[in-house]
């Protein structure tokens, strides 16, 4: 499977891609940032961010779970 499920501006020239890729038979999550290239209109992904394996999504959504409590204590995201 190949598929962007998310994409969202990470700033002015560059973009977030999320989504499920195979790679040598492994399914994975990949979350990458993508660039405006010189020349060119379109977007491309840099060597920036995570791949992991889809079995690893509930750690990954517990994490993002904690930082958000921890952001929300700290008041750097609104409750």
């Amino acid at each position: 499977m190949d598929q962007t499920v998310a994409v969202f501006p990470k700033n002015k020239f560059q973009e977030v891609h999320v989504g499920i890729r195979e790679f040598k038979g492994n399914d994975l999550i990949d979350i990458r940032i993508w660039t405006a290239a010189q020349g060119v209109d379109q977007m491309v992904p840099t060597a920036k961010g995570v791949s992991i394996n889809v079995h690893l999504l509930p750690k990954l959504l517990q994490a993002l779970a904690e930082t958000e409590k921890v952001l929300k204590e700290n008041k750097l995201l609104d409750s």
